[in-house]
């Protein structure tokens, strides 16, 4: 088994973004571990799919088990699985709630750990967490109470993560999209989704991935909360 290409994890690959960030890496030659709920075999030898719930302890063992198994470390995390509920604060259900908590806290925490304590072994990687430019930046008739909790608890998470660990070799930082053109929005939204950013349009699924990529080339960044979200969050 040769452990001279790198490998990345990336979680909620199955489609959208996670897809589109695994398709980069792979141009870059990168192994992948691939995981989501759904996903299926890939054909390519270079990725590893492990299906199951990031939000369960067990998957997040299975992806770092099987990538290391298979190719030998983790270099970098992609914290990509995550799901977005839109309702009043007041209309949402405690199964709501827990399911949003399950996907986008606890994903987040088991894998995140679990990936960091294999990059000690080589005190050096990388984790990028995809949050929302939403936390930032609230609008008026646009429900976002539940990603705010919990995506502004991963950008609170970066910086500290990325302290906690930049004498060990590991940087931490995440992309804070705006809204993109992905399977989540339907064609016809792609209008009036567009006009609440400055440029006037949606973002695409390749500039989310090209932010991930640019990180990860970028060994002097760290506790970085990168806005890839067409001037969202600097104002109107």
């Amino acid at each position: 088994m040769s452990t001279s290409q790198k490998v990345v994890v990336v979680t909620g690959a199955s489609q959208g973004i996670g897809a589109e960030v695994v398709k980069a890496f792979r141009k870059l030659d990168y192994r992948v571990v691939a995981t989501a709920r759904s996903i299926k075999p890939s054909d390519d030898a270079n990725i590893v799919s492990v299906a199951g719930d990031i939000g369960d302890r067990e998957t997040a063992e299975r992806v770092i088990t099987e990538g290391v198994a298979r190719f030998g470390r983790i270099d970098t995390l992609v914290n990509n699985a995550g799901i977005y509920i839109g309702k009043p604060f007041t209309e949402h259900t405690v199964e709501d709630y827990t399911a949003v908590m399950n996907v986008n806290m606890a994903g987040f925490y088991h894998i995140t750990q679990l990936a960091i304590a294999q990059m000690e072994r080589h005190s050096s990687g990388h984790v990028v967490s995809v949050t929302a430019s939403a936390v930032d930046t609230a609008h008026s008739g646009v429900y976002s109470a539940l990603a705010a909790l919990t995506k502004g608890g991963l950008n609170a998470a970066t910086k500290s993560l990325a302290i906690e660990y930049a004498r060990k070799g590991i940087r931490v930082n995440a992309v804070a999209p705006g809204i993109i053109k992905s399977p989540m929005h339907a064609p016809e939204t792609h209008g009036a989704l567009g006009a609440f950013h400055p440029l006037g349009r949606m973002g695409e699924m390749s500039d989310i991935a090209d932010a991930i990529l640019f990180l990860d080339s970028a060994p002097f960044i760290t506790g970085e909360i990168l806005h890839v979200d067409g001037g969202q969050s600097a104002g109107h």
